[in-house]
């Protein structure tokens, strides 16, 4: 649906309008953004939460064209309002999340300490609580045949999501690009915590029949053992690797091929933004030396859609705060290419 006819796309962005200065509403859009404002479980760098409204404001500078695109914009992207109540959760619950950390940290035992169990316990039902609105939030916006993306907030905050999208996809794939593997079990005692979201989702979607893993150079020997243990569903291409194979003289061509060659047909991408160089993402929870650049990460998007693979749904996560919005100009440029990629599936 294009927008109304006194739009001008060359011209500076309209701050009244939304998401890339287009004037799309959520009835008119086809593409909904839904920010999640989530960083309770964070184990470094807080902020993140804050990142969906700072993504919005630094997508105002974006041009949106792009030679030899199709203007995918046209069919509308919208993005929801921040939720504020969900906010001011995620704030009492980051605070006590703090606390929490800080005694374990201190290699205390938290059997005996009342207090800290109940804080746990508080903490664990607050991110469930999200969960539930993430996928009933995401069902509903399906269900209204607009295709999703979210922006979060930390990496937890996609589960809810994936569990609304496999009630109408029964076999896809995931695109994990990130540092870490996220495949942790409770860490830090918290079940939905941000290092542990592959893993609750191997475990309660099987939907999900497999999960690729790129850029990822930080991660513990039980999450390795839970890969290996997994092969048929995960595979890693690791940071390392991949360095080695460039330096050798291999093409990012060539290992783009074999990336794609193992994903199937339908593909949700969660971006953890640590997975780039951290030049990149310099503020971001968890930067990891190494990694990757935007420009191999837009020609694999592009390949990718050359295949003929259909992207259903992305989440974009773990944004860092600046003085200077460098982080979330970053971001906001990835979210367009997200977004054009995903706008591209719709009729495929």
């Amino acid at each position: 649906m294009t927008p109304n006819s006194t739009f001008d796309p060359n011209a500076a962005s309209n701050p009244n309008n939304g998401i890339f200065g287009l004037p799309f509403t959520q009835e008119t859009a086809s593409l909904v953004l839904l920010p999640v404002p989530w960083e309770v479980t964070v184990s470094n760098i807080a902020g993140t939460s804050r990142a969906p409204d700072h993504i919005l404001n630094a997508s105002l500078q974006i041009d949106i064209f792009e030679k030899g695109a199709q203007p995918f914009w046209e069919n509308g992207f919208f993005m929801e309002k921040t939720d504020k109540k969900l906010l001011i959760k995620n704030d009492y619950l980051r605070k006590e999340a703090e606390l929490y950390i800080s005694f374990i940290s201190q290699g205390e035992v938290l059997e005996g300490n009342k207090f800290m169990c109940k804080t746990l316990k508080e903490v664990n039902e607050g991110c469930a609580f999200m969960n539930d609105w993430v996928y009933t939030k995401t069902k509903d916006l399906l269900k209204a045949n607009k295709t999703v993306g979210l922006i979060g907030g930390d990496h937890s905050t996609a589960l809810g999501f994936i569990k609304a999208l496999a009630e109408t996809n029964p076999d896809f794939g995931i695109l994990q690009i990130d540092a870490h593997c996220d495949l942790r079990v409770s860490y830090q005692g918290f079940v939905y915590s941000h290092a542990s979201i592959m893993y609750n989702v191997l475990e309660s979607i099987p939907a999900v029949s497999k999960l690729i893993q790129l850029g990822v150079r930080d991660y513990c020997e039980n999450e390795w053992n839970y890969v290996t243990q997994n092969s048929n569903r995960i595979q890693v291409f690791a940071d390392q690797e991949i360095k080695e194979q460039l330096f050798e003289g291999k093409t990012w061509k060539s290992i783009a091929d074999e990336i794609i060659s193992q994903l199937p047909q339908n593909i949700y991408i969660s971006f953890d933004i640590d997975g780039l160089i951290p030049s990149l993402c310099p503020h971001t929870d968890s930067p990891v030396a190494g990694g990757l650049d935007t420009d191999q990460l837009f020609y694999l998007f592009k390949k990718i859609q050359e295949s003929g693979r259909k992207l259903i749904g992305f989440d974009l996560s773990e944004t860092g705060i600046s003085n200077n919005g460098f982080d979330e100009n970053i971001a906001s440029r990835i979210l367009f290419k997200l977004c054009n990629f995903l706008s591209a599936s719709t009729n495929l």
